[in-house]
C-alpha cells in the first residue's frame, strides 16, 4: 500500500532544511535525514508532491518520521464518502438534540443509551431526528457504549461524537481526506470550545485556551513521545475494519483513558493517528468549579490502567542519560551546580558533533540540539515538581529550603510561558490559579490511581539513551 498520486505533504514547521538541502533536520524524536541525489529535487518549496514511486517513498518516510504532514487543502476526494455517527450518551437530552441538529440527516446516526435515569427524554431526540436507538440495561461506560454502537456500523467509516460536542459540517468530511494515506487508521480534529450567548466566565475562558482536549494549532501524527502523544475521542473519525478487525474497538474495561489505549494500540500495530487542527469540533466545557476540579481529577485516574496496558508509554517524562544529569545538577543547587550542567551541555554537543561529521556546520547543529534538548528537559522536570509529583514535591517543601526554591521557580516559569502562549483573556492572577489548580487537580488523580492500583509504574521517569 502507498500513498496515492496527488498526495502531497508539506515540512513541518520545526524541520529544518540544512546542508544546502541535502538533510532535513526535526521530527519526534529529532534527527538528520540525509537526503539522496534521487530525493533532492522532490523536495520543493517545502513540499513534496507524489508522483511516482520515488516520491512515495520519501512522502511516506517524512510521514512516519514527523518531519511532514499532508496538505488538508489538497487531499485527494475519498472514492467511498460513507460514515455513521455512534454518540454514547446519558441523559443529556438538550445536548443530543444540539448534536443531533448539526449532524443533519445525510448519514446514519446511532445513539447509544448508556442507562440513562431518563430514557424517554433520551429515546424522544433520537426518534426525533431519525436515529437509530441502542438502550443499554447497565450503564458500561464510555468505551463499552461506543463499541455497542460499533458493532451496528455497516459503512466503511465510523465517527465517534460524544454528546455535549456540536460539530461544523466540513469537519468529517475533512477529516476523510486523511484515509487517502493506506496507513491512516484514524483522524481527529482540534477541540474548541463551544460559544455560547452568555459572556464567559474565568474559568472557561481558561478552557478555551488551556483545555486538556485541545491538543494545539500543529498538525501532527498522535504517537507516543510526541508533541501529540494521544488525541481524545471527543470527537473522531475511524476505519471501522481497524478497529473493529484489527484490535476489537475500545478496551470494555476502561472507564477513562480509553482513547488513549486505543491511540496506543493502533501506533503499536503500524497504523497512524493523524491531528488535523485545520477542523474542529465544539466542545461545551465545564464551567463550574466543582465539576471542572472534579473532572481533571478523573483523568488522572486514567494514569495506572495505562500503565498496566502501556508501561513503556506512559512514563510522565522521557529524559536522555545527560539530559537527566543535568537537572540533577541543578536540582543540588550548589556551587558546583552550574558549572557541571555547563560541562554536560558541552561533552553532549561534541558527541552529537561526531555524529553529524557530514554535516556542513556540525558544532552549530550540535549546539541547537543540545541547547533545545536542555530546555525540553529543565520543562519536563518543571512539570514534575508542579503536576505529577507535586504530593511529594509539598512534602519536599516543608523539610528542604532548595526544594521550596525548585518549586517556586518551577511554577512561576511555567506560568509566565504558558500565560505568553495564550492566555484566554485573562489577567495573569486568575491565569494562574486556573494554571495551578489544573495541575493540582490532574496530580491527584494520578496518585489515587497509583495508590489504588499499588504500583508507581505511572509516576517513574523513564531514562533511554
Amino acid at each position: 500500500m502507498t500513498l496515492p498520486h496527488g498526495f502531497v505533504v508539506q515540512l513541518d514547521r520545526r524541520t529544518r532544511v540544512v546542508d544546502g538541502g541535502r538533510s532535513l533536520l526535526g521530527g519526534f524524536p529529532t534527527r538528520l535525514v540525509r537526503l539522496t541525489e534521487r530525493a533532492r529535487p522532490l523536495v520543493t518549496g517545502r513540499r513534496v508532491v507524489v508522483k511516482d514511486a520515488a516520491s512515495a517513498l520519501l512522502a511516506d518516510r517524512l510521514l512516519e518520521t514527523g518531519l511532514a504532514h499532508p496538505v488538508t487543502a489538497e487531499l485527494p476526494p475519498h472514492p467511498d464518502p460513507r460514515w455513521t455517527v455512534v454518540v454514547p450518551v446519558r441523559d443529556r437530552p438538550r445536548e443530543l438534540d444540539r448534536l443531533l441538529t448539526s449532524l443533519g440527516t445525510a448519514h446514519p446516526v446511532i445513539v447509544v443509551d448508556d442507562a440513562s435515569y431518563e430514557p424517554a427524554a433520551v429515546g424522544a431526540v433520537a426518534a426525533r431526528h431519525g436515529a437509530l436507538l441502542v438502550p443499554l440495561d447497565v450503564n458500561v461506560g464510555p468505551a463499552a457504549a461506543r463499541n455497542a454502537g460499533l458493532r451496528l456500523v455497516r459503512t466503511p467509516y465510523v465517527a465517534f461524537v460524544d454528546s455535549d460536542v456540536v460539530l461544523p459540517a466540513t469537519t468529517i468530511p475533512t477529516l476523510l481526506g486523511h484515509f487517502a494515506d493506506p496507513k491512516v487508521a484514524m483522524a481527529v480534529p482540534r477541540i474548541a470550545g463551544l460559544r455560547s450567548e452568555a459572556a464567559p466566565g474565568w474559568l472557561t475562558r481558561y478552557e478555551e485556551a488551556r483545555s486538556s482536549l485541545d491538543l494545539g494549532a500543529e498538525p501532527a501524527q498522535v504517537r507516543p513521545g510526541s508533541p501529540v502523544s494521544w488525541a481524545s475521542t471527543t470527537c473522531v473519525l475511524a476505519r471501522v475494519d481497524a478497529l473493529a478487525e484489527g484490535i476489537g474497538g475500545f478496551d470494555d474495561g476502561m472507564r477513562v483513558g480509553e482513547d488513549v489505549d486505543l491511540c496506543w494500540r493502533l501506533v503499536a500495530r503500524g497504523l497512524r493517528v493523524r491531528y488535523d487542527p485545520s477542523v474542529t469540533a465544539e466542545h461545551e466545557h465545564r464551567a463550574r468549579l466543582g465539576e471542572w476540579f472534579t473532572r481533571k481529577a478523573f483523568y488522572g485516574t486514567g494514569a495506572h490502567p495505562l500503565a498496566v496496558r502501556h508501561p513503556e508509554a506512559i512514563a510522565p517524562v522521557v529524559l536522555a542519560p545527560w539530559s537527566a544529569a543535568l537537572i540533577v545538577a541543578l536540582l543540588a543547587q550548589r556551587r558546583w551546580s552550574v558549572p557541571a550542567a555547563g560541562a554536560l551541555c558541552a561533552v553532549t554537543t561534541v558527541r552529537i558533533a561526531r555524529k553529524l561529521d557530514r554535516a556542513d556546520h556540525p558544532l552549530k547543529l550540535a549546539a541547537r540540539l543540545t541547547a533545545n534538548g536542555a530546555v525540553g528537559a529543565l520543562s519536563q522536570a518543571g512539570s514534575l515538581l508542579t503536576r505529577h509529583w507535586w504530593p511529594a514535591a509539598a512534602a519536599g517543601c516543608l523539610v528542604s529550603r532548595r526544594v521550596r526554591r525548585a518549586v517556586a521557580v518551577a511554577a512561576v516559569t511555567d506560568i509566565a510561558l504558558e500565560y505568553r502562549k495564550n492566555h484566554g483573556h485573562l489577567d495573569p492572577v486568575r491565569f494562574a490559579v486556573a494554571r495551578r489548580l489544573d495541575d493540582l487537580a490532574y496530580g491527584a488523580g494520578v496518585w489515587y490511581s497509583a495508590a489504588k492500583g499499588h504500583s508507581l509504574a505511572a509516576l517513574r521517569p523513564r531514562v533511554r539513551g
